[in-house]
């Protein structure tokens, strides 16, 4: 555990919104988004009330892994635009409130990358892990086509080899075990210090760290690991100490008192996040097993798993870090998924920004855009049984089509087949009150206006089951009830309660009475 402070206060009070920048917005019409692009519809973004967005990766790569085989850190690729395009979008962002964070892939590069074709001829460099001989799991050891021969380590696809930052059990008998503190481990990272520097240098705010969990191999409780990252929030403290680092590592309750600013609860680990929104008809992988969820119109499901999952990340946290909490993600199932329509999406977020978490919506759930099952696989979307290319449609900013996406090359990105007829699009939901995108925002704003919703209130549950009630900050109920038929709750506490943002709940004489599908915020 570091020595540290708190979170900086944006992040506290901050509402994330992750970018796919391939699938936002295409400015120049060759049929994948781009930086351009997005600074275009920053306004968007300032409308609905986002303080941060999070760019899918956006460095240099042949795309193999849809940007997650970096070829360059230092360099935006080319179908996104020009490093002079990413300060663009940071300038103009900065100029509506809004911080700008990328995606920092640590753990692997391309096979493509410079550090790695180096060391592919060079049999001392260890800047990679190899090994002499095919050693199991053989699916994670790939052939060497370079002059050192031998095998490299692979993380994911073939063509991700793993950096080394060494194995927290060396074993003699196993000689690619390096010690943590060999010179390959101690050069990666300090190579992720010059990469996070040159982004933070032209006003990045942060970054989200792909598989943080990751980076040490055969490390019991990634104790090293979370040596390493406890090093590099040092060093962040030191000189950059209004930047920040969200990983993707699944366990708030471990990487947070490691160092790292917040976390996500993830579809992989665990059911904190599953047991909330997964309905069994998304993106699929070897971790689905068919539960109910909570937020389901057949309310046969629970919230004890996440907060089960809530209080012993909080109690880990203690105050000094942040869960993040997605509505979906490039990987994970969309909140509109299956039977679940836009309608039914509302009570969601209205749990989302009234929890005391960081909340992280994807590009396009505010306006309840659909996973879209079948889809062919591309740039990596098909990873083993998990099909997320239904996760990865572009943007709807209009009723078109391709939504402003050019058809030039139809193979670039996934159609955006949505099979509700009545497609949604932000054009027209800006124009209608009573769209989920108006809701999101009418929410975003309660919440940035009532510090008692934000993460430094505390939370205390009046009900658990349909409908989930709890009060935060000892002065506001919120009422959420994602089923579709009505719910009653005594809350003998609650004496008076003034409505602040309310669809189809009542609350009165001690007694709350929800309609299906239906949420309240009430100052009590």
């Amino acid at each position: 555990m570091t020595d540290r402070q708190s979170v900086p206060s944006w992040l506290a009070e901050a509402v994330l919104y992750q970018i796919y920048p391939q699938s936002f917005a295409d400015s120049n019409g060759d049929g994948i988004g781009d930086l351009p692009g997005i600074t275009a519809h920053l306004d968007h973004l300032a409308e609905l009330g986002i303080t941060a967005v999070w760019l899918s990766p956006c460095f240099a790569s042949e795309f193999g892994d849809a940007g997650y085989d970096v070829a360059d850190y230092l360099s935006i690729a080319p179908r996104y635009g020009s490093n002079a395009d990413l300060a663009a979008l940071v300038a103009a962002a900065d100029e509506r409130g809004i911080r700008v964070l990328l995606d920092l892939v640590p753990g692997h590069t391309s096979h493509r990358h410079p550090w790695f074709q180096q060391s592919a001829q060079d049999p001392a460099d260890d800047r990679y892990i190899w090994s002499d001989r095919i050693t199991a799991p053989v699916h994670e050891w790939i052939p060497n086509q370079g002059r050192r021969g031998g095998f490299y380590r692979a993380n994911f696809y073939p063509i991700q080899p793993a950096l080394n930052f060494g194995y927290a059990r060396p074993d003699p008998a196993e000689p690619w075990r390096s010690s943590v503190d060999d010179p390959g481990p101690r050069a990666n990272r300090e190579a992720l210090r010059q990469i996070m520097a040159h982004w933070f240098e032209l006003g990045v705010a942060g970054f989200r760290v792909d598989m943080a969990a990751s980076l040490v191999k055969d490390d019991p409780g990634q104790l090293e690991t979370a040596k390493l990252w406890g090093e590099m929030r040092s060093w962040l403290d030191k000189h950059y100490p209004d930047r920040v680092l969200i990983a993707e590592w699944g366990d708030p309750a471990r990487s947070v008192p490691a160092g790292l600013h917040s976390d996500f609860f993830l579809h992989f680990n665990g059911r904190g996040l599953r047991s909330l929104w997964d309905n069994g008809t998304g993106s699929q992988g070897s971790w689905a097993h068919g539960e109910p969820c909570y937020f389901d119109a057949a309310g046969a499901g629970s919230t004890a798993e996440f907060l089960t999952a809530w209080q012993q990340a909080d109690a880990a946290i203690d105050g000094r870090g942040l869960v993040a909490l997605p509505t979906a993600n490039h990987d994970f199932s969309r909140l509109v998924c299956g039977p679940r329509t836009r309608e039914q999406a509302a009570c969601a977020f209205a749990f989302l920004l009234s929890w005391p978490t960081l909340p992280v919506i994807y590009y396009g759930d505010e306006i309840g855009m659909r996973f879209v099952p079948g889809l062919p696989e591309k740039e990596g979307s098909q990873f083993g049984t998990e099909a997320r290319q239904g996760s990865r449609t572009p943007m709807q900013w209009d009723a078109s089509v391709n939504a402003g996406f050019s058809t030039a090359d139809p193979g670039v990105l996934y159609l955006p087949l949505d099979p509700d007829p009545a497609r949604p699009d932000v054009a027209a939901q800006r124009a209608d009150p009573d769209s989920l995108l108006n809701q999101v925002r009418r929410l975003i704003r309660l919440r940035r206006d009532t510090p008692e919703l934000g993460t430094g209130a505390e939370v205390t549950v009046l009900g658990s089951g349909y409908p989930f009630a709890y009060v935060r900050g000892g002065t506001h109920l919120v009422v959420v009830n994602p089923r579709r038929e009505p719910a009653e709750l005594a809350v003998p506490s609650v004496s008076d309660a003034v409505p602040l943002l309310v669809e189809g709940v009542e609350v009165a004489a001690g007694r709350v009475r929800a309609a299906g599908f239906s949420y309240g915020i009430f100052r009590v």
